[in-house]
């Protein structure tokens, strides 16, 4: 594993089901590791996110990919992290 800083996030809200279906998907399509930011009391986050939630970011080229996707559409999304190296 690279010493890289994270740049996956997955903004999620509590409580949401689409956000456990979300994080399974991107398990089924081995995404590297990412972190979970949850948006609740966050003012901007609440603002960019919140009926939107789960959207996976990609912090290093500044790009998301919103719910709803699936494995395929994730591992699409993560080919440009891949080639882009």
């Amino acid at each position: 594993m690279s010493s890289q800083t994270t740049v996956l996030r997955l903004y999620v809200s509590e409580e949401c089901e689409l956000c456990d279906r979300a994080i399974a998907v991107l398990a089924q399509a081995r995404a590297p590791d990412f972190e979970c930011v949850g948006i609740e009391g966050n003012a901007a986050l609440e603002q960019r996110y919140g009926v939107r939630v789960p959207v996976l970011y990609d912090s290093q080229r500044n790009r998301e990919l919103g719910w709803p996707f699936d494995a395929d559409s994730v591992v699409r999304f993560l080919d440009v992290l891949g080639n882009e190296s």
